[in-house]
C-alpha cells in the first residue's frame, strides 16, 4: 500500500528509482517518429516510460519520476521529444502531453499500487494492469488535446474551443491509436514481469 511505512533500505531504493526512472523518461527522447500525414504532434516512446514509472513505482514514486524529468526540460535540459527543452516547449503546443505524463503516471500507479513481492501472473492480474495502463494512457490525451486545442487550434482557425478540441482529435489523438495499442501491450508485458523484480528493493514483505 502506498500509505504502509516502508523500511530506510527501501525509502533509499524508492528515491534511486524515481531518479532512475527520470533518466529513462529522459533518455527516451531519442526515439521521435512522424504519426501520420495529419499529425502535428510526433509518435514518442516517453509516454509509455512515463507510464512505466507509475506501473513499477507506484502513484507517488511514478509520479515524482516523471515530475523531475519535466522540471529538468523546463529548466533547458534536452530531454523533451527530439531532445528539445526549455520552458517554451513546456508552455507551447505540445506541453499538455507533457503533464499529461503525469497524470497518466499517477493514474496507473494509484490504480496498481506500489509493487509487492507476493504478487502474482494471475488472468486477473493481466486484466487489471492491462485496464490500469490504458487508463493511463487516455489520461495522458486529457491534458494533451485540451491544451493542444487551446493554445494552437483555436488562435489557429479562430474556432471555439469545442470546435478546436474536435479539430485535435485527427491531429494529436486518432494517429497514435495503433502506436498506443502496440505500446500498452509492452507496457502491460514490462510492467507484469518487472514489478515482482521492483518489489525486491522498493516494497520487501
Amino acid at each position: 500500500m502506498e500509505t504502509r511505512k516502508a523500511p530506510k533500505a527501501a525509502l533509499r531504493n524508492r528515491r534511486v528509482f524515481t531518479a532512475l526512472f527520470a533518466a529513462l523518461i529522459a533518455v527516451s527522447c531519442i526515439v521521435q517518429l512522424a504519426a501520420g500525414p495529419f499529425a502535428v504532434v510526433p509518435l514518442v516512446l516517453q509516454n509509455m516510460m512515463a507510464l512505466l514509472a507509475g506501473g513499477l513505482l507506484g502513484g507517488l514514486g511514478g509520479a515524482a519520476s516523471v515530475l523531475l524529468f519535466v522540471v529538468a526540460g523546463a529548466l533547458g535540459l534536452p530531454v523533451y521529444a527530439g531532445g528539445r527543452g526549455g520552458i517554451a516547449i513546456l508552455l507551447g503546443p505540445t506541453g499538455g502531453f507533457l503533464i499529461g505524463y503525469l497524470l497518466g503516471s499517477l493514474v496507473i500507479g494509484l490504480l496498481l499500487g506500489i509493487p509487492s513481492c507476493t504478487e502474482t501472473k494471475s488472468i486477473a492480474r493481466i486484466v487489471k494492469t492491462a485496464a490500469a495502463g490504458l487508463a493511463g494512457f487516455l489520461a495522458v490525451y486529457v491534458p494533451g488535446l485540451c491544451w493542444y486545442a487551446a493554445s494552437y487550434v483555436m488562435k489557429r482557425d479562430g474556432s471555439g474551443f469545442s470546435a478546436a478540441l474536435v479539430k485535435a482529435l485527427p491531429e494529436a489523438f486518432l494517429p497514435f491509436i495503433p502506436g498506443d495499442l502496440v505500446k500498452l501491450v509492452i507496457f502491460t508485458l514490462l510492467t507484469l514481469a518487472l514489478r515482482p523484480i521492483a518489489a525486491r528493493y522498493i516494497n520487501p514483505d
